[in-house]
């Protein structure tokens, strides 16, 4: 009697332990998730930081062209403002020179002026001289033979007078010629004066600029090496931090793997501690599992009852009990699928269900199970309709026509017994678990192993 006793400690203490082990496996799954999503996360970070590191490779080339620009550059401005400054200033030679030409035209104004007036003068002794030669004639025509010799030097006297005459004539039309040319010559010289103040001016103006662009390119020159000098800086940091983000990729990798192990030997152990307390429900001694057993074995039978009359009259077909063609569901979230045997199972075996969950507050819920871990029912508190958008609420609310499988319901689909009794996880979606105590039934129609029968209870 003691032995049994102990055995029947030995097995609800594995079912204790199965527990802590599947709870401590959630954990560690959702750790496990959680790092790879991190994972999968900092790879992207990677990437962008690849192409930050690309991006700062540019930069530090970019920048290093553009402070040997800003050198040539200088260089270039240095040389021209040079030669700019040489050009100027012979043109500001060129231009007084020119300026200086109205001074000189306008003296030679006065020596025209001058040499008219003398020109003048020379015309009116000529006219003096022709008048007096003239006279001359005249008084020598008087005297007779005795004055023929004078009569010949006032002829001669008259001749010249108005060779002068004409010359001094020709000479007053050339001179004015001349001063009407320098006038005029005058004139554009002034204009050209008036011109050469202006290039003056902007001459000053562009030696300014010139000036101003030289201190520009100097700070450009300056700000170009502060660039060089940043991005270089720039560059040793996303070096540090890219050799950073690898070591933290591999140190997580490493981790996620660590992580991985333990859960599997972690499900190793919930297996050894499922198998204990499955062996200990076998025993035949009564346990706090073992109404819970009943309950899942009087379920099993009804079900089986109500499927085998319903094979018998032709109402449920074998090709639609086991169908394995699953459609989706247009649109669920989580996906669902129909068969065969869903209409049947929701018409005929959700009632049944719904019966013997309601046995228990402890129950959870009862449900079929097919080979695939297909339910093509549930009960009806797990079998709602859908609410787009609401996976997390579909996961735990319309549990009806999903698929499931974890390595327990994968043992007990796999393995001889006339039950399971087994701790697993309860799958709610988005990494959310709830640890269950289940009793599975295997369910044979026709000779042939189609599912199980579960009823899943808090403990």
């Amino acid at each position: 009697m003691e032995n049994e006793h102990l055995l029947t400690d030995l097995g609800e203490r594995s079912g204790d332990v199965a527990l802590q082990c599947s709870e401590t496996a959630g954990f560690l799954g959702e750790l496990t998730r959680r790092i790879q999503a991190d994972s999968q996360r900092l790879t992207q970070l990677q990437s962008n930081m690849e192409a930050l590191a690309g991006s700062q490779n540019e930069s530090v080339v970019a920048a290093e062209e553009l402070s040997l620009t800003s050198r040539r550059a200088a260089r270039i401005i240095a040389e021209g403002h040079e030669a700019i400054t040489q050009s100027l200033a012979q043109v500001a030679s060129l231009v007084d020179h020119v300026t200086g030409l109205e001074g000189r035209l306008r003296q030679f104004l006065g020596v025209i002026e001058t040499v008219g007036g003398i020109s003048d003068q020379l015309g009116a002794i000529a006219r003096q001289t022709r008048l007096l030669g003239v006279n001359a004639a005249i008084e020598a025509a008087r005297g007779g033979e005795a004055t023929q010799g004078f009569a010949v030097v006032a002829d001669e006297i008259r001749r010249l007078a108005g060779q002068a005459g004409e010359s001094a004539a020709s000479v007053g039309d050339k001179l004015g010629q001349l001063d009407r040319d320098a006038r005029h010559l005058i004139s554009g010289v002034e204009a050209n004066i008036g011109r050469g103040r202006d290039v003056s001016a902007h001459i000053d103006t562009l030696s300014v600029t010139m000036a101003e662009i030289a201190s520009l390119v100097t700070q450009f020159g300056e700000r170009s090496h502060a660039i060089v000098t940043c991005t270089n800086e720039a560059d040793a940091d996303v070096g540090a931090l890219r050799q950073g983000l690898t070591n933290f990729s591999e140190s997580a990798a490493e981790s996620a793997q660590r992580v991985e192990m333990a859960k599997v030997q972690l499900e190793q152990l919930e297996g050894m501690a499922n198998g204990m307390l499955n062996t200990a429900a076998h025993g035949g001694h009564r346990t706090r599992d073992s109404r819970y057993i009943a309950y899942a074995e009087d379920g099993a039978a009804e079900v089986s009852r109500m499927i085998n009359v319903a094979l018998a009259s032709g109402e449920l077909t074998p090709s639609a009990l086991f169908d394995e063609n699953y459609r989706p569901v247009l649109g669920s979230d989580p996906p669902q699928y129909e068969n065969g045997f869903t209409a049947f199972a929701d018409s005929i075996i959700r009632p049944v269900l719904d019966r013997h969950t309601a046995q228990d507050k402890a129950i959870v819920g009862c449900c079929l199970i097919d080979m695939n871990g297909y339910l093509p029912t549930h009960i009806s508190s797990r079998s709602q309709p859908q609410r787009p958008g609401q996976a997390a609420w579909n996961m735990e609310y319309a549990r009806n026509r999903q698929i499931f499988m974890d390595s327990q319901t994968r043992r007990a689909l796999d393995g001889d017994g006339d039950f399971f009794l087994f701790t697993y996880r309860q799958d709610l979606g988005e990494g959310r678990y709830r640890a269950l105590r289940s009793v599975f039934v295997p369910l044979t129609f026709e000779g042939r192993r189609w599912g199980l029968y579960e009823v899943g209870y808090l403990i």
